[in-house]
């Protein structure tokens, strides 16, 4: 079977952490079809449509990238034509180099599957939905005008099956008047985050608590989460917090943790880390420590899980159907004494949690769980 990926999120570029959560649905469902990842990006820095093809892994990628127009009066009927004049030039070469696809995979709503809609109608070609963005959730909203509802509601309805990634999603997608057949399907966890890991050098005199994010606060809420670390820090000293990934605020949040005159040595930040080099963290550290203000169904908890470490997080989206009473904690939203009460509890009782229990129920994160998933979700599409 033939698979033809569309996605406005991916890595590319300028960005490789961008969309990466799709690239590694693309990954995990090549073990059972081809996979051909159509990308169309505008770009300031280019006045020519430029081509880029190479492949992942067993993934075929064709990124078309195309001239970003400045003119402000113009600017979203430029960019319009810009990216279907990209898509058409894409398609031709998907065509030309991996053949007609039997079905689209759209990820990420709506301009994606305006596509789809349109390869469907026109050749025949049925298509998936899957979701990530956080837009339809109230604390995130922005899924607004009267246009752009309709067209969604048009392509959802005529889509195979919508798969957001969290039960929270499928509601508040639902709540929009956004109709068609739903299903959850997770976020994928690389395969060497369940492998055993070796060598694993630690301070035993520390434990230590690991925070991975994009570092934008308004999201994340790192600097809630460094407030309730400096009010711990004046009952013990004998933890330390890690603090992986870069950002938009990335510096702004630095120089409040050092304003925070915490203890030497009790906050590391390490930068951007490969997905490797997060997988060694976590298995050198004891739990994951996530405060957001909005989240969908973050891949770094699943990677925690998957590691057998437990989870304390805000209770946010679909955060609840990860974690239960045996994998971690959940707390409100912005209540910062809760978290010092939570990290300060699990600092003392991390013998009362079942990583290999943990770690196993993690599995349903596998490539290969949610590989086989996607590819009959496919199979029944086309079938109908």
């Amino acid at each position: 079977m033939k698979v033809l990926f569309l996605s406005i999120w991916y890595p590319h570029r300028y960005n490789a952490m961008s969309g990466l959560f799709v690239r590694k649905h693309a990954e995990a469902v090549s073990r059972y079809a081809e996979i051909c990842v159509l990308h169309l990006r505008s770009d300031e820095n280019i006045k020519q449509f430029e081509i880029v093809g190479q492949n992942f892994e067993k993934v075929k990628e064709i990124y078309v990238y195309f001239p970003f127009i400045h003119n402000k009066l113009f600017l979203k009927i430029s960019k319009a034509i810009n990216y279907i004049r990209a898509f058409a030039i894409g398609y031709k070469i998907v065509k030309s180099t991996f053949g007609k696809p039997d079905i689209t995979h759209v990820n990420v709503l709506t301009r994606s599957g305006v596509l789809a809609y349109w390869m469907k109608k026109t050749q025949k070609i049925p298509y998936v939905i899957i979701e990530h963005w956080t837009r339809y959730l109230p604390q995130n909203f922005s899924y607004t005008g009267f246009l752009r509802k309709k067209i969604t509601e048009i392509v959802a309805k005529n889509a195979g099956k919508i798969m957001p990634v969290s039960e929270d999603l499928a509601r508040a997608m639902q709540k929009q008047g956004i109709k068609g057949d739903y299903e959850v399907v997770y976020n994928v966890v690389d395969d060497f985050f369940f492998e055993e890991p070796v060598n694993v050098e630690r301070n035993k005199n520390k434990k230590r608590i690991l925070h991975v994010s994009c570092f934008v606060d308004n999201q994340k809420n790192i600097t809630g989460l460094l407030r309730a670390v400096k009010e711990l820090s004046l009952q013990r000293a004998d933890f330390e917090l890690v603090l992986i990934g870069i950002g938009v605020d990335f510096e702004e949040i630095y120089n409040y943790a050092k304003s925070l005159n915490l203890p030497e040595n009790m906050l590391i930040f390490t930068g951007e880390q490969t997905p490797r080099e997060v997988a060694e963290w976590f298995a050198k550290s004891d739990f994951f420590v996530m405060f957001s203000n909005y989240e969908n169904a973050p891949v770094v908890i699943s990677e925690s899980l998957a590691m057998g470490k437990p989870v304390i997080s805000s209770d946010v989206g679909g955060i609840r159907e990860m974690i239960n009473k045996e994998s971690g904690i959940l707390l409100p939203m912005k209540n910062e004494k809760n978290l010092t009460e939570s990290v300060n509890f699990m600092l003392d009782n991390l013998e009362k949690y079942d990583f290999e229990k943990i770690k196993k129920e993690a599995k349903k994160y596998s490539y290969e769980n949610i590989g086989k998933k996607l590819f009959d979700t496919y199979l029944k599409s086309v079938e109908k």
